[in-house]
């Protein structure tokens, strides 16, 4: 797929299944549509060229081939109709304007509904919603793909068993179904940011679409800190992104990015945000929110950082915490403390997994090797770290730190 095809796919992909699911209420039908309209892109556009609109190319095309399926199931003939005047009307009709007539949105909470297990509804929106194949999924669940196309096949079955509706809950339901939509928000935006796979560091589009569900979100439940605070948190870290990479697209760290680089209108926005998530409630995202305001800062309060990671750890004591917390050590109190909270997490169950599955606990490692003076076991722990990192940005970066520590072994 080119690169134009791609983008044009993170764009519209959610617009289309979205669209189907919700006119002709089967996923199946609707993301088998989507699939075949795309499929036919990748076929006439390189010859007919791209066509002025491509998002309602792509809509009209499979729309056509949903309604050419159904025809071809007797069992489906009455539904036939209704979705057929229902894409019609849509086509032809603006839709009401706001959250709530947002069919992305109608199917995030679909996809994030508690008669499924959190695990699936975070797969089945990162697949639906987020467009990711599901091969792209299963990394970011570090899962086998074979388990994950399962997964999410169950998680299908279980919305067209369950008669679960496509909508955006009522008022009265709505705050005991945040935490999973916040985290499926969360998770889009992240696979956006540090991408499970691929040769960028970044997938602008995909975090784009991370922030614009966060928006709707926050327009749903304005006085929800947690809500307000993912927002804030998406922002702020998305304002980095141009700074990341340098024109050849290599990785540049924190401390090298050009801040001219960065959006200071997002940081604005996201550290207005994050004050107001604080104030509500010292919430999950709230904090993280903070910490990534701190980051926006010159110099960082890096102890501030670190008394924030403390709290946020208190709250969710999950290894990617504690490992984030160890590098804002490393700057309060040294990196052989840091070193030593690294090697302990990675002595549990937990971190064990996490190192197994992710680069970044090697990292860490490296990083406060190399500072302590510690060169060969540095080198080594870049080398693996390069060896288990999921872009090509990363992979160069992570090489070329280990070459200039030491030779391999």
């Amino acid at each position: 797929m080119s690169e134009a095809l791609e983008i044009i796919h993170r764009r519209e992909w959610a617009i289309v299944v979205a669209a189907l699911a919700r006119a002709f209420g089967d996923l199946d039908l609707a993301e088998d549509s989507a699939a075949e309209a795309f499929a036919s892109a990748v076929e006439r556009w390189p010859r007919d060229g791209v066509p002025p609109n491509p998002g309602a190319w792509l809509m009209t095309v499979a729309r056509n081939k949903a309604l050419d399926r159904v025809r071809r199931e007797s069992t489906r003939a009455a539904r036939q109709r209704v979705a057929h005047e229902t894409l019609q009307e849509r086509s032809e009709v603006q839709m009401t304007a706001g959250p709530v007539a947002d069919d992305r949105l109608r199917l995030l909470f679909t996809c994030c509904h508690p008669a499924l297990a959190p695990d699936a509804q975070i797969a089945l929106t990162l697949r639906l919603i987020g467009g990711l194949s599901t091969a792209e999924v299963a990394r970011a669940f570090w899962t086998p793909e074979a388990a994950m196309v399962q997964r999410i096949g169950r998680a299908k079955r279980k919305i067209s068993t369950a008669g679960i509706p496509y909508r955006v809950p009522s008022s009265a339901e709505l705050p005991e179904r945040l935490a999973g939509v916040l985290r499926v928000v969360y998770l889009i935006f992240r696979e956006g940011y540090t991408p499970t796979t691929g040769a960028r560091l970044v997938r602008a589009e995909t975090c784009d679409e991370a922030i614009r569900l966060a928006r709707l979100v926050v327009e749903l439940l304005p006085e929800e800190p947690d809500a307000m605070g993912l927002l804030a948190l998406l922002l702020l870290q998305n304002s980095r992104r141009d700074a990341r990479v340098d024109d050849a697209g290599n990785m540049v760290l924190l401390d090298d990015q050009d801040r001219g680089r960065w959006d200071r209108a997002a940081i604005q926005e996201g550290s207005a945000l994050a004050r107001a998530a604080l104030a509500r409630g010292r919430s999950s995202y709230a904090l993280q929110a903070a910490i990534a305001a701190c980051h926006s800062e010159a110099p960082i309060n890096w102890p501030a950082v670190a008394a924030l990671y403390g709290e946020l750890a208190r709250l969710d004591p999950s290894p990617a915490v504690l490992l984030n917390r160890a590098v804002a050590v490393a700057e309060v109190d040294g990196p052989a403390a840091a070193l030593a909270i690294v090697d302990s997490l990675l002595s549990t169950e937990a971190g064990a997994a996490m190192a197994r599955a992710s680069h970044q606990p090697h990292v860490a490692r490296a990083d406060f090797l190399r500072r302590l003076g510690r060169s060969d076991d540095a080198a080594a722990a870049y080398r693996l770290a390069a060896a288990m990192a999921p872009t090509d940005p990363e992979r160069r970066f992570l090489s070329e730190r280990a070459r200039h520590l030491g030779p391999a072994y």
